[in-house]
């Protein structure tokens, strides 16, 4: 197989070679003091790259999924109320994990394309008087869909409803890619992993708690160990983990808050709308839409391109992958062979990007489409052309 292509899937994202190096290093004693140097730096810089100050940060070896079970199992008991949007499959996946721990969750539909309802949220919440929904999801970036959704709008509905519940933020596919206030909007646990901002492969959950989710966790019933956050934060405590720590990964993700910050956050968020402003260039010459129904929503990290009725967008990532050696994303859920996905996320430049248009292109092209080569990759050229990351950085 060859490798030397760029993905461009929405993660696990293209690893710098800097990170590749930083992960793969020899065994060391975890139990020693040279295991506190990459600890506690690591766990310092994702507390800067999610703005939480107020934060406690803990590392898992898993995955975001992994992420939302210590959320949910830290801080929730059985039977406990739950208020979630469905707009997507990775919101889908929450609301049906959070059902499997037995909680009792009121589904708000909302159209796949769309963000996150918060006029109803707002509703709902003001009428909950006896404040029995504990827990508000939301998903920031929905990663199937390339929908942003307003986080702040979210805490704004709880504040104006005087309503006491927590708020889950999934930011798998926005953190470290895409602004995020975990203080300022008031976020009480915030999940990510490391394959995707972070530009690592898969292997860790990273988790933010705020004060009051680590209050919660004193009366929670819901059965916990191997994600116990108090196990871990004693651990901490000694420059140690509860169990072996996949040490390798968190030097890789020591090194990534580095590069993170080394870059300016504000740099990285602005390279990457950017980039994803190209793609949407792109998207527009070829005469396609996207799956995000309004600008407003539009996802700096990944785009969901609807191909014309009756097509199946699976054929593209098929062909692309067997003819060309470049991974696109498919379809998930309900739209599942409707959309195929650009991911532009993580370690990326406009000239790595527009390689990906000039290859959706040609898949196009050879499948039949009515696609002319090189209008996308025009499209973008010209944006990339007039437009720079430090413009767009002073223009926010």
């Amino acid at each position: 197989m060859n490798f030397q292509n760029p993905v461009f899937i929405p993660g696990p994202t293209n690893i710098p070679e800097t990170l590749r190096k930083a992960y793969d290093m020899p065994t060391i004693d975890h139990r020693s003091s040279l295991f506190g140097d990459i600890l506690q730096p690591a766990l310092a810089g994702v507390k800067k790259v999610i703005k939480g100050e107020s934060t406690e940060i803990f590392v898992f070896a898993s995955t975001g999924t992994g992420g939302w079970e210590t959320a949910i199992s830290n801080t929730l008991s059985p039977g406990d109320k739950v208020l979630a949007a469905r707009n997507g499959m990775f919101s889908h996946k929450w609301i049906d994990m959070c059902r499997r721990h037995g909680l009792d969750v009121e589904v708000v539909e909302a159209p796949w394309g769309a963000g996150l309802p918060v006029e109803r949220y707002a509703q709902i919440l003001a009428a909950d008087t006896a404040h029995e929904i504990k827990v508000v999801l939301a998903t920031h970036n929905e990663t199937a869909t390339g929908v942003r959704s307003d986080i702040a709008g979210v805490r704004k509905a709880l504040d104006a409803a005087g309503h006491p519940a927590m708020l889950f933020v999934d930011g798998v596919s926005s953190i470290g890619s895409m602004d995020f206030r975990f203080d300022e909007w008031g976020v009480d646990v915030a999940v990510t992993g490391s394959q995707k901002g972070f530009m690592l492969p898969v292997g860790l959950a990273i988790v933010g708690f705020s004060p009051k989710a680590m209050d919660a966790t004193a009366s929670a019933r819901l059965p916990r160990t191997f994600f116990d956050v108090l196990d871990m934060k004693k651990g901490y405590a000694v420059n140690g983990y509860p169990y072996t720590p996949a040490v390798g990964m968190l030097n890789g993700l020591k090194t990534a808050c580095d590069m993170l910050l080394g870059e300016g956050l504000e740099m990285v968020f602005a390279r990457h709308h950017r980039i994803a402003q190209g793609v949407r260039e792109a998207v527009a010459a070829w005469n396609m839409e996207l799956c995000a129904l309004t600008p407003d929503v539009y996802s700096d990290t990944v785009s969901a391109i609807r191909t014309p009725a009756g097509f199946d967008a699976t054929r593209i990532v098929t062909h692309a992958a067997e003819k060309y050696n470049v991974a696109f994303g498919a379809g998930l859920g309900d739209v599942a062979g409707k959309v195929f996905r650009i991911g532009h996320l993580g370690s990326l430049t406009d000239v790595m990007t527009l390689s990906g248009i000039a290859t959706a292109e040609m898949v196009m092209a050879d499948l039949g489409l009515d696609i002319k080569l090189g209008s996308g990759v025009a499209a973008a050229q010209d944006y990339y052309r007039a437009h720079t990351a430090l413009e767009i950085k002073d223009a926010a």
